[in-house]
């Protein structure tokens, strides 16, 4: 789609202005062949923009992928009838069998692609075809998340279309499991155009619901060219560079064939089977086959691994399950001191009981020895063929020996043996002499028994699979139960674990003896364990082992084991560009960190497009509450270190983010912790570390995430550490330490919570979670612990220069009786008072706050001065540090923040927040794209989405600071409303809240209002109170935001009636003369239709009402709250 030219101006200027962008005309044209081939061939990816991928230049392993939640990615539906598939998403149907959620935000926010949302009267397929591709590597997999929600599909189905050929990449009739499900297929080499197609076949009269989402083309760009290659490696004719395990391996790496026609791979002897056995002349067993025109079986491959066709050849096993087929090699001699290695492609699949297992037959002189197990693989790998590679040196003659034997339904299969150029025939070896068979038996095959395949026999009884490792004991010697995951490894056969890897990992059972183990195993014998190993697999990278299949079990079933970690040392500093550095996420809970690429509304802190650490409660849906990120054990290098880090909370549930500290022998010290949303952006954090000088112990860094519900998200960049201390926080809520305070050796402020409900002295309750459980610093004012006039001070850690003027806030609570003086000093050069509280206390924190300006490091002191009076205190909580002036008390912009307006959830309403966001600042919730105090995207605002509400939340509240009482004051603000349709309304709230209650002052709906526009409401009181904005919904649970900004409070004033010119405007009268109004109203209509009453009586127009009064309007829905009145929503709402 090209730009008009009237926007093309303002584009090359917007993008001139966009930090970390210096905008210089793009004059890449790419040519054809390297457009969507996986490969930002040009800045900024232009060239794959219609294939799926948004964002900048990927770096090692990115996929290409389609979230669907901007487009469609290019994707397009080529259906042929009604039954069709469109860009959907679950919030915008009310019902229906479609998922509740997408797959991406877990939320009924995210889109995806759907298909049968009609009825139909006649089966029909939908089909759903990706953009032209071009060109994959052999190591391309295809990833993608699939929801079935209804019984009336037939068959989904994934096909590749290259030139005149359809591959069927993979197919299935079910049955389907509830919820989204993960595919992974892999491509293969792909030459030149090719495309995707996901279709769903639909029974007659069925809806056949299926969702598509989270696409994801891994591993798929060919190499591109380099000047220069690492050493060792090989420089391609196409100047790209590939490994050396890569060269001569029966696969298209360079992209040209270069890596496989090298003078060496000339002197290697390849067996494709496309024209016969070659060498491998001794098969028993054995049969070649193709996809096309093959047995219809489920497990069949669908394509050879030589031409990655249907029409391609390969080796199946055709014999019975109880035997063996065998495929044996001529006699060869390893030309010393190199070895022979044998490179081939094998396909297990169908079967958990299917093997192939590669022997070596040497000849000694006198009589052929017996045959030994070289590489054994076992199980269910996937529909997929997997490379393998063995190295064989021997001073005698030799054989290999490939045996497969197929399990129940299942397939196994050969293709491309590639000897090296090392494996010399032994010449003069007599033609057509046969192999001597393996001896012993294959350590797979069971003994001789009259059991049905898969059956077990033992002594005279035969066991079915199913109830094979089912934790109950059939067989008189246990033997259904031996080999079913419960093992020390000490057994050859690993206690039934099987190694299931198909990449450059595996799991092998290793002795303890072996280098780079950890010298012993679990018990602290020489004995054997399970080690991740080199592999020389070409798919996904994970080592996976499986156990045979288990169960049923019991709610109560647990798995133990033992587990070793060794690596390298590695930094704690990461901004998580290149990897996780030092950090790995923790193994002991379900839910898990990841790190990922910013993308939409999920941006990182160093580049605002590169990689970060994110938790995500949604994805994927956590049983347990917290996820761990932890470093490998560490060295400290100083006795003081300060590590700084990004911390991003944002979402109506946030939940709790902490750090800790492990060391050895000791128990786990939290050092930081953030509870709740922070707003739609990233805030700087610091902790000092501080290590003991006499020891040597490692030490651990620990994050962990506390999830309170699923709408909200945890982010975490830009960690770094440095030796010595770190500044002052700029935040301190004192729940997991003192922030460096200290009291000046005497010790009377001390950290307190009042869980127990046995504190001698302070508030019941802190500020920051607003619960006993909660921490704050208080000190004892009575004459005992500080006689009159006697002064506790408490001085904060060094603060680094300010290089603007800045408000320090803080939250105090002063007992009933007057505890003396709270007075606040700033330290620079010399000590100077900037604040001095001398008011009696309540029940209720108070908000303080200082405006401040230094040019040099700088402290602050606290100093309580005791008035002498028994059972009285001072407490201290939340302390902040923000840029710019103080606001007035109630009144914020809210550029900076929430100017100590409270946004934490009340008890009752749902566990909800109000939050803090911008236009400018991507997110997954709707927002107003403008503020109202700068009229810009980068301006901020208070916001609450109203989606989220729904059975278990009704409201969030944002309260004030507690006020003094007002015969009148007047409270501005400009709101913000926008819904998607008229029977979808929210609403928005002013309630004042004391202690003897709450009152509605103010009220006003909206729907389809995204313009900003103002407030204002007359309060009264004769008490302390709070102001109180609630956000609720009026209707159904709807995607629509609800925003503040410009709160204003002024105190004493009384409210002026707007000029027209201002705009649009809600104003409500003071409550009195709204109830008077209302009287009044109501009588006029009263007697407004008592007179049309009798005047349609006597024109004769009109029958009788009956025998029943008309009722008028009564004063049934006005509550009444001691001498206030609440006025009904018909009364307060803004129409």
């Amino acid at each position: 789609m090209s730009l008009p030219g009237h926007l093309l101006p303002a584009l090359v200027l917007l993008l001139a202005r966009s930090p970390g962008w210096a905008w210089v005309p793009s004059r890449c044209r790419a040519p054809r062949e390297a457009v969507c081939n996986f490969v930002c061939d040009c800045r900024g990816c232009p060239d794959e923009a219609q294939c799926g991928y948004h964002g900048a230049s990927p770096t090692l392993g990115t996929p290409f992928a389609c979230d669907f939640e901007q487009d469609s990615c290019g994707w397009r539906d080529i259906s042929t009838s009604g039954y069709s598939w469109l860009r959907d998403r679950a919030g915008a149907a009310l019902e229906g069998p479609g998922p509740r959620s997408d797959h991406t935000l877990g939320t009924d926010l995210g889109w995806y692609a759907a298909a049968g949302t009609h009825r139909g009267r006649e089966a029909a397929t939908a089909a759903l075809r990706s953009p032209t591709l071009h060109e994959a590597a052999p190591s391309c997999e295809l990833s993608l998340w699939y929801h079935v929600a209804s019984g009336g599909v037939a068959e989904l189905r994934l096909e590749l279309t290259h030139g005149a050929e359809t591959l069927i990449l993979w197919q299935s009739s079910g049955p389907w499991v509830p919820g989204w499900q993960e595919l992974v297929v892999p491509t293969g080499r792909i030459q030149g155009d090719f495309r995707v197609t996901f279709s769903a076949t639909r029974n007659a009269t069925r809806r056949g619901a299926v969702a598509l989402d989270d696409v994801a083309f891994w591993s798929c760009g060919l190499p591109t060219p380099q000047a220069h290659c690492p050493l060792g490696h090989h420089h391609c004719q196409n100047k790209a560079c590939v490994e050396p395990h890569q060269l001569c391996d029966g696969e298209d790496n360079c992209g040209d064939r270069s890596d496989e026609d090298t003078p060496t791979c000339n002197h290697h002897t390849a067996t494709d089977f496309e024209r016969g056995l070659g060498l491998w002349n001794h098969s028993e067993g054995w049969a070649r086959n193709r996809s096309a025109g093959g047995p219809q079986h489920p497990a069949w491959p669908h394509r050879d691994h030589s031409r990655n066709s249907a029409q391609g050849s390969f080796l199946v096993s055709v014999a019975e399950p109880s035997a063996p087929a065998i495929l044996s090699s001529p006699e060869f001699q390893a030309s010393a001191p190199q070895n022979c290695s044998l490179t081939f492609y094998h396909y297990l699949h169908g079967s958990e009981a299917g093997c192939l297992q590669v022997f070596l037959q040497t000849r000694s002189p006198g009589a052929p020895q017996a045959a030994v197990l070289l590489r054994g693989r076992h199980g269910e790998l996937g529909a997929a063929w997997v490379r393998d590679r063995i190295d064989i040196q021997s001073e005698h003659p030799f054989r290999i020996l490939l045996a497969g034997q197929t399990g129940p339904g299942g397939v196994v299969g050969l293709d491309d043996l590639i000897l090296s150029d090392h494996c010399k025939p032994v010449p003069g070896e007599p033609a057509g002499r046969p192999p001597a068979p393996p001896s012993p038996p294959l350590s797979s095959l069971q003994p001789w028994n009259l059991c049905e395949p898969g059956h077990l026999f033992c002594g005279d009884l035969c066991v079915p699979p199913e109830q094979l490792c089912d934790f109950q004991q059939q067989c008189p010697g246990g033997e259904d139960e031996q080999e079913c995951g419960t093992t020390d490894f000490e057994s050859p056969s690993a206690g039934g674990w099987e190694d299931a890897s198909v990449g450059r990992l595996q799991w092998v059972r290793l002795p303890a003896q072996d280098s780079g183990s950890p010298g012993t195993d679990a018990s602290g014998a020489a004995g054997h364990f399970l080690s991740v190993q080199r592999a020389w697999g070409q798919l996904a990278e994970q080592a996976r082992v499986l156990t045979p299949t288990l169960g049923p079990s019991g709610p109560r079933c647990e798995l133990h084991m033992a587990y070793y970690f060794q690596s390298h040392p590695q930094e704690i500093s990461c901004n998580f560009e290149r990897g996780t550095c030092g950090w790995h996420t923790g193994h002991l809970t379900d839910a898990h960190w990841h790190r990922v690429k910013s993308r939409g509304p999920g941006y990182d802190h160093t580049t605002g497009q590169g990689h970060f650490m994110l938790l995500d409660p949604t994805e994927p849906p956590a049983q347990g509450p917290g996820a761990h990120l932890l470093t490998w054990p560490q060295t400290a290098a100083a006795a003081q270190e300060c590590l700084s880090f990004w911390y991003h909370l944002y979402g109506p549930q946030t939940g709790t983010l902490r750090l800790a500290i492990r060391r050895e022998g000791e128990r786990e010290r939290h050092l930081w912790s953030r509870s709740g949303t922070h707003g739609n952006r990233w805030h700087e954090a610091r902790a000092t570390l501080h290590h003991p000088q006499d020891s040597s112990a490692k030490y651990q860094l620990l994050f962990e995430g506390l999830r309170d519900g699923y709408h909200g998200t945890m982010a975490l960049d830009d960690v770094a550490v440095r030796p010595g201390p770190c500044w002052a926080p700029k935040r301190c809520s004192f729940e997991d330490s003192a922030c460096g305070f200290s009291t000046g050796g005497r010790g009377l402020w001390t950290r307190q919570a009042n869980a127990t409900g046995q504190a001698a002295w302070g508030p019941p309750a802190d500020h920051t979670t607003e619960t006993a459980q909660g921490h704050y610093m208080v000190v004892d004012m009575s004459p005992q612990a500080l006689p009159r006039g006697h002064v506790a001070a408490l001085i904060s850690e060094e603060h680094r220069p300010l290089a603007q003027a800045a408000c320090l806030t803080f939250w105090y609570h002063l007992s009933l009786r007057n505890p003396g003086t709270l007075r606040v000093h700033v330290e620079e050069a010399e000590r100077r008072q900037v604040l001095s509280i001398s008011t009696h206390g309540g029940f209720a924190w108070r908000l303080g706050s200082v405006d401040l300006q230094a040019e040099r490091a700088w402290r602050v002191v606290f100093e309580a001065v005791a008035a002498g009076v028994e059972r009285s205190y001072v407490a201290l909580d939340d302390l902040l540090l923000q840029d710019g002036p103080c606001p007035r008390p109630a009144s914020c912009d809210f550029e900076a923040g929430l100017c100590g307006w409270n946004h934490l959830p009340w008890p009752g309403l749902g566990g909800y927040s109000w939050d803090w966001s911008s236009g400018a600042t991507p997110s997954r919730y709707p927002q107003p794209p403008v503020d109202h105090t700068l009229g810009t995207e980068a301006g901020h605002f208070a916001l609450f989405e109203t989606g989220v509400l729904g059975p278990g939340g009704r409201a969030a509240w944002l309260r004030s600071q507690p006020l003094p009482a007002t015969e009148a004051s007047c409270l501005r603000f400009w709101y913000h409303m926008g819904f998607p349709e008229h029977f979808y309304k929210g609403e928005l709230r002013v309630l004042l809240s004391s202690a003897r209650g709450q009152l509605a002052v103010w009220g006003a709906g909206g729907r389809l209002r995204h313009q900003w526009l103002e407030g204002q409401v007359e309060v009264a009181s004769t008490e302390e109170f709070q102001i109180v904005f609630e956000a609720t919904l009026g209707g159904q649970p709807a995607l629509g935001p609800i925003a503040l900004d410009d709160v204003e409070y002024l105190a004493g004033q009384r409210c002026q009636l707007p000029t027209p010119s201002q705009g649009d405007t809600a104003v409500a009268t003071s409550v009195p003369a709204a109830v008077g109004g209302t009287l009044l109203l109501l009588v006029l209509l009263v007697l407004l239709g008592l007179a049309g009453r009798r005047w349609l009586q006597k024109k004769g127009g009109c029958p009788s009402w009956g025998e029943t009064d008309a009722v008028a309007p009564s004063f049934d829905n006005i509550l009444f709250n001691a001498d206030h009145v609440t006025l009904p929503a018909s009364v307060t709402n803004d129409q």
